[in-house]
């Protein structure tokens, strides 16, 4: 293996550095022999000495840290993907995580909620925030859309709507796992400080959850088996899994299939329903 293919972190960056539209960005076109922009001039966007930066692409600059990588990764305008491939380059790791506020859903994620007309779904943040649902979960569960956009939040639904409870026959267990997956979320994300307020609120209004926080249980269960009490019905039984949304560190989609046949006759008896 020649030095040039074992550097692969100075080959990534010099590929990465020469994709870069010159003008767009505002350098002048003239003189230049190779595309992209110089590396004096990605040294500039970086914070960084041109000399420096020439030993990293030369495979001599040491290692670098975190916020050199930060700024190196804006400098070249790398997207998520590519972020992630420089960090892996550089330091074997993925980088820190960081918090990204923004709930939006986009257009084909919604019509994909909608593709499943019998089987509920929904889209909450990493603060347990509802930001998107189909129409089966509005019959299921309750019409998110009649709510205010501050109450759609399943813990605080949980916790202060004593109507929750007498719908869940295992309320004490279903809490217990969706505190230890609320906390795992928020530090999956990064959210800590960013959930603060909702924490102290949630653990004002409920004791349950406020020893529940205390505990520092934390655990993934993404995928399991949801029953729900419902007036008229009995017992339904839904399988719930649990999936990342791509690009969207905050989000997850959450889809909850009837597991029997009783139960998808059951929905569609609620779905029949005005």
């Amino acid at each position: 293996m020649t030095q040039q293919d074992d550097n692969l972190l100075g080959n990534y960056l010099r590929e990465r550095r020469q994709r870069l539209d010159a003008g767009k960005l505002g350098y002048p076109l003239l003189r230049r022999r190779t595309p992209g922009l110089r590396r004096e001039e990605v040294a500039v966007r970086a914070c960084v000495s041109t000399t420096w930066y020439t030993w990293l692409e030369q495979g001599r600059g040491g290692a670098p840290s975190e916020e050199v990588l930060e700024r190196l990764s804006k400098a070249l305008e790398l997207s998520a993907a590519e972020r992630d491939h420089l960090f892996l380059l550089a330091q074997n790791r993925l980088p820190g995580v960081t918090w990204q506020a923004g709930v939006d859903v986009s257009p084909s994620l919604q019509r994909v909620l909608d593709s499943m007309t019998h089987t509920p779904a929904l889209v909450k943040t990493a603060e347990w925030q509802v930001v998107a649902w189909n129409h089966a979960a509005t019959k299921v569960f309750v019409d998110y859309a009649q709510l205010p956009s501050e109450q759609r939040n399943i813990l605080l639904m949980m916790f202060s709507n004593e109507e929750m409870k007498k719908r869940l026959p295992d309320w004490h267990q279903v809490t217990r796992n969706m505190v230890a997956n609320f906390r795992a979320d928020v530090a999956r994300t990064g959210a800590s400080e960013h959930v603060r307020a909702l924490v102290e609120e949630l653990s004002a209004m409920s004791e349950t959850f406020r020893q529940l926080w205390q505990s520092q249980e934390v655990s993934q269960h993404g995928e399991g088996i949801k029953q729900l009490w419902l007036p008229d019905e009995g017992v339904l039984e839904l399988e719930y899994s649990t999936f990342a949304v791509e690009g969207k560190p905050g989000l997850s989609l959450v889809v909850f299939n009837p597991r029997l046949p009783r139960d998808r006759e059951t929905v569609a008896r609620l779905m029949a329903r005005p």
